[in-house]
């Protein structure tokens, strides 16, 4: 059976350290996209995960909760700790355990339209695995992961290792403001977007944080706003969440102004809350209408 849409990638175990709180919780980018796609209707969608057999309760319940997953057993799951400052938008991070990698062999029957890689660190998804995938779908990636190095338990920004070989098998690329700048080594969403349409992403998503968002698809730059939130709360999984929104439009066939938009205001929801986006489409467009604006500043 071919999904429309198939999220792949670990869920992890989370210590998130704010200012004003501790908490543990399920993580990672396939945790906050199944979540938010859940909320969303008719989409056939599948995630495939890998974790620690410590950390299946969580997949139980995603499964209660009406979540088709396939899980790929791993010695452990990956364990990050997060912590935020008063700005939302910068985050420290250590990694304390990993999981397995996905394999092609793994993968074998899995089938999609469209798949998004939830890469959290460099080896989540080799060349092979993407090239595979590649030739069964629109590949989805986010590319923090592959900017990710672990030393110890530090996280390190480096450079894409081969990213041109990776870069002309995606469809979907997300990248933030760092993310971009260690990528293309500029800082000008709209020259960095051009570099990678022209290693072959199709589909280029530069988010700049509470300033919005540029994509371009080649030919035109899509000017998305973000919505104000009401209150900044929890922005962990808010890149997740602007991901499910944009894939979800444009699995339904969607133009790439309207999925942005609506992936924006998802985005901004779930900011205003913590954990898992749980609003509705009307909750949603209800942001899109009735929130204050701020557009990207580009030349």
């Amino acid at each position: 059976m071919k999904h429309q849409l198939c999220c792949i990638g670990h869920i992890t175990h989370d210590k998130i350290i704010t200012p004003r709180r501790t908490a543990h919780q399920p993580g990672g980018t396939s945790y906050y996209f199944s979540h938010a796609i859940r909320r969303l209707p008719e989409i056939d969608y599948m995630l495939v995960t890998a974790l620690g057999e410590e950390d299946m309760h969580v997949v139980d319940e995603m499964r209660r909760e009406g979540i088709q997953v396939k899980v790929m057993p791993s010695r452990q799951s990956v364990y990050f700790e997060n912590i935020y400052g008063e700005n939302q938008d910068n985050r420290t991070q250590h990694v304390l355990a990993k999981a397995d990698p996905f394999t092609v062999e793994y993968l074998q029957d899995v089938e999609a339209q469209i798949f998004h890689l939830g890469s959290l660190l460099a080896d989540d998804f080799s060349l092979e695995v993407v090239k595979y995938l590649s030739g069964k779908g629109r590949i989805s990636i986010d590319a923090q992961g592959y900017l990710r190095e672990v030393q110890g338990e530090d996280v390190f920004p480096v450079d894409w290792e081969r990213k041109e070989e990776f870069l002309r098998h995606v469809y979907f690329l997300k990248a933030n403001e760092p993310e971009t700048l260690a990528l293309t080594g500029t800082n000008d969403p709209m020259v960095a977007a051009v570099q990678l349409h022209a290693w072959g992403v199709k589909e280029v998503l530069l988010t700049l944080g509470s300033n919005g968002s540029v994509i371009y698809d080649g030919t035109d730059f899509h000017i998305i706003p973000a919505y104000l939130p009401h209150e900044v709360v929890d922005a962990t999984g808010c890149g997740d969440t602007y991901m499910t929104g944009y894939l979800y439009g444009r699995a339904k066939g969607w133009n790439i102004d309207d999925a942005g938009r609506f992936a924006a205001a998802m985005s901004t929801l779930k900011i205003e809350a913590i954990g898992p986006f749980s609003g509705t489409v009307d909750d949603i467009r209800r942001c899109m209408e009735t929130a204050e604006c701020a557009y990207p500043c580009i030349s």
